[in-house]
């Protein structure tokens, strides 16, 4: 079947071209249909247990997810009359941009002051009146300090900054209203100065960059593929074969994945980098039809020659690939299956090409610039023909075997125990660079004040007036300062911290009734008067009005999802310790719904990537027919991991999303170089059997094509280390590192193995 497509190809060389042509023509008419979703909760199903009952929890509680935080410093101070007037005239400004949720959007110009008339509580706005004399700021100095629900929430303790949470609508795009917002701060200017921060922020700040990364990027690391083809091959030919090739699979994969009405997400961006990637197989094509021209003079000849020769080799390549992203499908994340599918699409399209578009346009070239560029190869004749240092190389394997053998021993011990140290964790702050505008004010806001992620722990009881009781609010006020305890928690509020502060009011402002009254009619009244006084969402946040469930807020000095994880750890163990009968905690928020997406993404990713290693082990199995050539054939690809990640651990680095996506290429490419060198070495040894002799002569010869496709690999990702965003660098650098170290080990630690075992294996037969 194979031997009749790539036969058809040859003789009807225009009709090939002109009809992939025409296909690629009707996936590109879908582009302008294409929807981007960069909100990183829909890589979780809507069916999620964490986004429903997040969605259950902003509902009861009248609450918005999207909150972007805007911090005002001012390094004398802000308790002064022009720096006030200017939070009150931000504040203004804010309240007309489109998608803020005017109603709910807190500053100190719109929060509420609590304060004892005749006729009881009477709650007004904290700035009704900007201060203006030295007693009426000092005044108000002491009216914030005097209330610790605003303290590190909206004035740091050190007085010099304060900030406005700004709720947008689901929505809205948070870079959007961000840049709208920078606006207005830019006009109020210095001496004050502004930062940004919040989900919504990062959010979608990183999906419009990503983009223009990917649209950067990708035309550029085509440039530098190109270059280096030209360098390879001296053919201007060869390079257009190749790079139509990456651009007909992208156009398929994501034409047909907008076709089919699937936005294109975090994970669905990078298919492009991925796919020139993989593209690059095609190397193998070319690198064996030079050999093949020099030796029949013939070119028909040599591109049927090639593809008999190669087809095997590139179909259980590509094939191995295409099953190591298809099997991320095997798991609950939505994304992650369209992405591994598509790219597993985009594989079979490459495989495709390979085996019509290749041999088209080979036939299509002139035999004269064929002749001249082969005039410029680095080629030995004789038995181990193939590039000279290479054919070195191939020697040095054989003669130095057993120390090779330890060496990777060693190495692969050493990575194991690297392995070990590795911290799973993801951030979203942390994809921009440390120098960046929004990792900046992330830093200095939860600097100075209570922290940019935000948690919940809902009290959750079916029990009415449950709330009221002294020794519920006791207990929620005692695990508040347990959770304080944790460095990266900035600042924690319940209701149990309105009602202490009524309680405080009601009693001349004397700080030792700052405490939670000892009776539940006590409490009951406290909790009427606010309803009656406050605007109502001021007490609707942490507490229902059967009062049978209350929220603890807690706000977090950093987006890790291991911190989410440790105060969810301290909550279990405080509750194990006192358990409060008929109630229990639990969590909620953006900082917990990270975490969960860290869980199920990162650790779906492991196991879809470990049933994938599985999966690829028994193809080559299959191929090869054989256990024994399985197992060494996919050696050097299981070193290959294991050293790369056990670099990983040693370096401190985070197991994140990027890290993740690496595993799966990783599987991918790294297995192609041990299909090629397995399939030509049998070949070679049905020639001529001489197990030495093959090994050279397969370390000579394709081990030219599996430099080059690594080298070309490596060059197109490493262009990456010069982005803006860090998982775009994280790939560039462990994707070229990756491929130069899987080529490593196929030419020098695989042949070493292969003569270590050779007693034991079947050189006839086979593929």
């Amino acid at each position: 079947m194979i031997k009749r497509i790539f036969g058809f190809s040859v003789e009807h060389t225009r009709l090939v071209i002109l009809l992939t042509l025409i296909v690629t023509c009707l996936f590109l008419w879908q582009f302008p249909k294409i929807k981007v979703d960069t909100d990183p909760k829909h890589m979780l199903p809507t069916t999620s247990p964490v986004r429903v009952y997040n969605d259950e929890v902003d509902r009861l509680f009248s609450l918005h997810a999207d909150t972007i935080v805007l911090g005002i410093s001012n390094k004398e101070g802000i308790i002064n009359t022009d720096t006030l007037k200017k939070v009150a005239l931000i504040t203004q400004s804010i309240l007309k941009i489109k998608g803020v949720i005017t109603q709910d959007l807190l500053s100190l110009s719109t929060v509420n002051d609590v304060i004892v008339k005749e006729d009881g509580l009477q709650v007004r706005p904290l700035l009704d009146q900007i201060p203006e004399t030295k007693d009426e700021l000092e005044t108000m100095r002491k009216v914030l300090y005097e209330n610790p629900m605003l303290v590190d929430r909206f004035i740091s303790k050190d007085g010099k900054t304060t900030a406005v949470y700004i709720p947008i609508e689901p929505a809205a795009n948070g870079k959007a209203v961000a840049d709208l917002v920078r606006k207005i701060v830019k006009e109020a200017g210095p001496p004050e100065e502004y930062y940004l921060a919040g989900d919504p922020i990062a959010r979608d700040t990183f999906g419009s960059q990503m983009f223009k990364q990917m649209g950067l990027f990708s035309p550029v690391s085509g440039m530098v593929m190109c270059v280096a083809l030209f360098l390879m091959f001296r053919n201007y030919a060869l390079v257009f074969t190749n790079m139509g090739v990456a651009m007909i699979s992208i156009f398929w994969s994501l034409g047909l994945l907008i076709g089919m009405g699937f936005p294109v997400h975090i994970m669905s961006s990078m298919m492009p980098v991925f796919l020139m990637a993989i593209s690059t197989d095609t190397v193998h094509i070319f690198n064996e039809f030079y050999f093949r021209f020099r030796e029949v003079k013939d070119k028909r000849r040599a591109v049927l020659e090639t593809m008999n020769t190669v087809a095997q080799p590139v179909f259980y390549s590509d094939l191995t690939t295409a099953v190591g992203f298809a099997s991320l499908a095997t798991g609950a994340i939505v994304p992650v299956k369209v992405f591994g599918l598509f790219v597993a699409f985009g594989t079979f399209v490459i495989l495709l090409m390979s085996y019509t578009f290749v041999p088209a346009i080979l036939m299509v070239m002139k035999e004269s610039t064929i002749q001249k560029a082969l005039g410029r190869e680095d080629i030995k004749e004789g038995k181990a023909q193939g590039m000279t240092w290479l054919v070195k190389l191939g020697g040095l394997s054989l003669s130095r075997r057993s120390v090779i053998l330890k060496t990777g021993l060693i190495l692969i011990i050493f990575s194991v125990i690297g392995i070990s140290r590795i911290h799973v964790n993801n951030n979203m702050v942390s994809w921009f660079k440390a120098e960046s505008e929004i990792r900046r004010s992330d830093k200095i806001l939860n600097k100075e004040l209570g922290g940019t992620s935000l948690a919940y722990f809902v009290l959750d009881s079916d029990k009415e007036d449950f709330i009221k009781e002294p020794s519920t609010l006791r207990y929620m006020e005692t695990l508040q300062r347990r959770l304080e305890q944790n460095p990266l928690v900035g600042k924690t509020t319940s209701v149990a911290d309105y009602v202490k502060h009524i309680n405080r009011v009601l009693h001349q402002n004397d700080p030792k009734f700052e405490v939670i009254p000892g009776s539940k009619d006590e409490v009951a009244q406290y909790l009427f008067l606010m309803e009656m006084s406050a605007r109502p969402n001021d007490l609707n946040n942490v507490v229902d009005y059967p009062f049978k469930r209350a929220n603890i807020w807690v706000q977090l000095k950093s987006w890790d999802a291991g911190v989410m994880r440790e105060l969810v750890q301290a909550v279990q163990k405080y509750t194990l310790d006192r358990p409060l009968p008929e109630a229990k905690f639990k969590p909620a928020g953006i900082a917990y719904f990270n975490m969960v997406w860290n869980d199920e993404v990162l650790w779906g990713m492991v196991s879809s990537f470990l049933a994938s290693l599985v999966l690829v082990l028994g193809l080559l199995i299959f191929e090869y027919r054989s256990l024994k050539w399985g197992i060494i054939s996919f050696i050097p690809l299981l070193a290959t991991i294991v050293i790369i990640y056990g670099m990983v651990g040693w370096i401190g680095k985070d197991f994140d999303m990027p890290i993740s996506v690496l595993s799966t290429l990783s599987l991918g490419m790294a297995i192609d170089f041990a299909i090629h060198f397995v399939s030509r070495l049998k070949q070679r040894y049905q020639e001529i059997p001489d197990v030495e002799d093959a090994l050279a002569w397969t370390v000579g010869r394709p081990g030219k094509g599996i430099i080059r496709n690594a080298v070309l690999f490596a060059l197109g990702f490493a262009v990456m280390m010069f982005a803006s965003l860090t998982p775009y660098i994280t790939v560039g650098i462990f994707m070229a590192l990756i491929m130069i170290l899987s080529s490593v080990a196929t030419l020098i630690y695989l042949p070493a193995l292969i003569i270590h075992f050779k007693e034991s294996l079947s050189f006839k037969g086979g593929r």
